[in-house]
């Protein structure tokens, strides 16, 4: 072993069983702070101001599920063993996709009419409209999403289910179930993640017309899973939970990772911004002409800067992977720039003059409360199971050892590998 993992396992080991009741405080004070925004945007004739920062929220935790589930099929169709350890607490964030996020989805649907022009326009006078009829109706919208949401929990909630069942009997079939799920799920996933984002994202403004939506969404959804997967790694590394399948090649490649959906988000922005620059048509141009304006400008020059060349050049040099000290932070500015990312897409359709900084404080509200009740959800699945997958036929290999040297271990290793 390297002397780098020596030196992080020389490290004192994390306690946080003093903040235990972080989710729950996040949870409770967001809520108060969303329903006073609620009521003032509201008294203020403003309702798409809770709507948008809502919406905003949702597809943040969203594209975070999104993006683990994308990790956890990837795992089952590369047959790596080196993912193996944060394969468990990815399925737990994947299943969020299940009811958490239908219920947090609920409001976005019923503010429809605040936060999406379309929903206010006659079809009879509105070509755009009418041209995406019959989803572009209301009821086309619920039960679209409706199917959305079917076929996200199925996959997420089959792979999690395939792999706890694994752990019980240890049948071999489980992994060829889920290398199966995978297969055809991955293809399904992207048509999902594209329909979903421009459904829910893009037609904040209906008028505006990109090829390449689904595609920078996709980027946007693997660059924050992994940064989040970086993050909890290393607190399970360090708590003990995972120090048995985490080694230093692991933390080496989820950083090299998300150092190539660095680029890889960043290339497919451009090349949105380049192409519609391009052709130079006013049904796609309006689109940034709008983010030249007010704050919104200075929010793209943000964007610039801490979306690509600050991550790009601290994650480049090959020992800095490794060093939890430098990554952590970029993980954390990686999820702070993914949110204005989302931000610079859903406000300026109703801010186009820039945003005003008053209201910074609903979003806020709105990111704990949701924030807090997914945590919550999320702990309570990853307690209740074990921290990685007990038998599964590439544990051995993910501990280091030798796959064929099972007969040199003790009966009962495998049994009590979880710490």
């Amino acid at each position: 072993m390297s002397h780098s993992h020596h030196h992080h396992s020389a490290t004192p080991r994390l306690d946080l069983s003093g903040w235990g009741f972080l989710p729950s405080f996040l949870m409770t004070a967001g809520g108060l702070l969303s329903v006073l925004g609620l009521l003032v945007s509201w008294k203020h004739g403003v309702l798409f101001e809770f709507g948008c920062s809502w919406l905003l929220a949702f597809m943040f935790f969203y594209s975070l599920a999104i993006g683990a589930l994308f990790l956890v099929m990837i795992h089952h169709l590369s047959g790596a063993a080196w993912s193996l350890g944060p394969r468990r607490f990815c399925e737990h964030i994947a299943s969020l996709l299940g009811w958490p996020l239908v219920l947090m989805f609920i409001p976005v649907g019923l503010f429809g009419h605040q936060i999406y022009q379309w929903m206010n326009l006659d079809p009879a006078t509105n070509n755009l409209v009418a041209a995406k009829a019959p989803v572009f109706t209301i009821p086309g919208f619920w039960i679209t999403s409706g199917i959305f949401f079917a076929l996200l929990w199925f996959l997420s909630s089959r792979l999690s289910s395939l792999s706890i069942e694994q752990d019980q009997t240890g049948a071999p079939s489980c992994t060829r179930k889920m290398n199966f799920h995978s297969g055809w799920g991955i293809v399904a996933l992207s048509l999902l993640l594209t329909f979903s984002s421009v459904l829910w994202m893009k037609a904040v403004q209906y008028q505006f017309f990109s090829c390449i939506y689904g595609v920078y969404f996709f980027s946007d959804c693997a660059w924050i899973a992994l940064a989040t997967v970086y993050v909890v790694s290393v607190i399970l590394y360090r708590q003990g939970a995972l120090s048995r399948v985490l080694h230093e090649h692991c933390f080496q490649n989820i950083a090299l990772l998300l150092f190539g959906f660095t680029l890889f988000s960043a290339y497919t922005e451009f090349a949105q911004y380049f192409v519609v620059w391009n052709a130079n048509m006013p049904e796609e141009t309006f689109w940034y002409l709008i983010r030249e304006h007010g704050n919104w400008w200075t929010l793209g020059l943000v964007l610039i800067f801490g979306h690509f060349f600050v991550p790009f050049f601290v994650l480049l040099p090959l020992k800095i992977k490794t060093n939890f000290k430098v990554i952590v932070p970029v993980c954390i500015l990686v999820a702070f720039m993914h949110a204005l990312d989302l931000a610079f897409n859903i406000f300026p359709a109703h801010r186009s003059e820039g945003y005003h900084l008053r209201w910074i404080w609903l979003p806020v509200g709105v990111f704990m409360f949701m924030g807090g009740f997914l945590a919550n959800v999320f702990l309570m699945r990853f307690h209740s199971h074990a921290a990685y997958p007990q038998r599964d036929p590439r544990l051995l290999e993910a501990m280091g050892m030798n796959p064929n040297s099972i007969n040199d271990l003790a009966p009962n290793t495998l049994a009590n590998s979880q710490p």
